[in-house]
């Protein structure tokens, strides 16, 4: 049996760890053979592959990023694309693909496995969008950077009597956002859930500033205000046609400021989010993740995907996973709303 291991989408701390159990799980407990694709589905374009060894995955468990590299190709845009990726896995005997990323990266998969290829998934991304898991890995490790750049804005914004507005990341669900925003102690959260108010976000700001003198606004990059659309950095489009989000930071420290009179500054985190270190959840989390994947691949369990459902690892099929998107859970929200103002 020879397993081929890619890594897509966005970069993302746990991908190692993931890389690491999977080889670990097919070798040394069945004898299987494991081929890393470089650079996500232009990998199986290009023809991109070398053998995964134990050696290759020591000492790779801590490390952020992923050794096999990634890239947003989409090989669904061109059919000559896809063919080679066909291609690319008779000649590589493949007998069964493991593709790592996100939603865009799962919705291929799902395509070869309705072609007939046998594929299975493992949800990745820091924003924890996908359907049919509790958590992904990197979305704990990305939580856990945002909460310690709120604490650290804190000491700044109150020292110097300003507001501190903080762009985060995710573009349809504030996941990032709210639990930060509850951790670190966030006086506002604005998420692309809920269309927001500046008016009314001004109003409760100003209200806390008569008995505070500082504050700090969590905008997720997807929000939008009532009266508008999502603010782009461009109107390019990525392989699977989404524009590059933020400044919408931006406009909402202006609005405030402009609106209360108070000094307002932006902070965007931006890639921070998704650099460095998985956290020990994370490393635990991927590892969990890569052995079952491996063991879904013993009893043949394709067109699926792992997941987390009640601190069980389970396998999920695709079509939940790409069918739509995963929002916050309004109840979480609620919680937030408490400490608002």
């Amino acid at each position: 049996m020879r397993i081929g291991l890619l890594t897509g989408g966005g970069d993302c701390p746990g991908l190692n760890a993931v890389i690491r159990g999977i080889t670990r799980r097919a070798i040394e407990t069945y004898g299987w053979d494991v081929l890393g694709i470089k650079n996500g589905w232009r990998g199986l374009v290009l023809g991109q592959a070398e053998p995964l060894s134990l050696y290759a995955v020591s000492g790779i468990l801590h490390r952020g990023g992923t050794i096999l590299g990634t890239s947003r190709t989409n090989p669904l845009k061109n059919p000559d694309d896809l063919a080679k990726v066909k291609d690319h896995i008779k000649k590589y005997s493949i007998d069964a693909l493991i593709a790592v990323g996100g939603e865009d990266t799962l919705s291929v998969a799902l395509a070869l496995h309705n072609d007939g290829i046998k594929v299975l998934g493992v949800p990745k991304t820091i924003d924890n969008d996908i359907n049919g898991t509790d958590f992904t890995f990197g979305f704990n490790t990305a939580v856990s950077i945002v909460t310690e750049a709120i604490d650290r804005l804190h000491t700044t914004a109150e020292s110097h009597h300003r507001i501190m507005v903080v762009e985060v990341m995710g573009r349809e669900s504030g996941w990032i956002a709210v639990m930060a925003g509850i951790a670190g102690g966030a006086d506002a959260i604005i998420i692309p859930e809920i269309p927001f108010d500046i008016q009314d976000l001004c109003a409760k700001l100003k209200k806390r500033h008569q008995h505070k003198s500082f504050s700090i606004v969590v905008v997720a990059e997807g929000a939008v205000s009532k009266e508008g659309t999502q603010v782009l950095q461009s109107e390019k489009k990525d392989a699977f046609g989404h524009a590059i989000l933020g400044g919408i930071g931006r406009i909402v420290a202006s609005e405030i400021e402009h609106g209360l009179g108070i000094e307002t500054r932006l902070t965007v985190l931006g890639h921070i989010q998704r650099g460095g270190s998985p956290t020990a959840y994370d490393r635990i989390l991927a590892t969990r993740f890569g052995v079952k994947a491996v063991d879904a691949v013993k009893n043949g369990d394709f067109g699926k995907m792992v997941a987390l459902r009640s601190e069980k690892i389970i396998t999920v099929d695709l079509v939940e996973a790409v069918t739509e998107t995963k929002k916050v859970d309004m109840e979480l929200y609620e919680i937030a709303t408490v400490f608002f103002g």
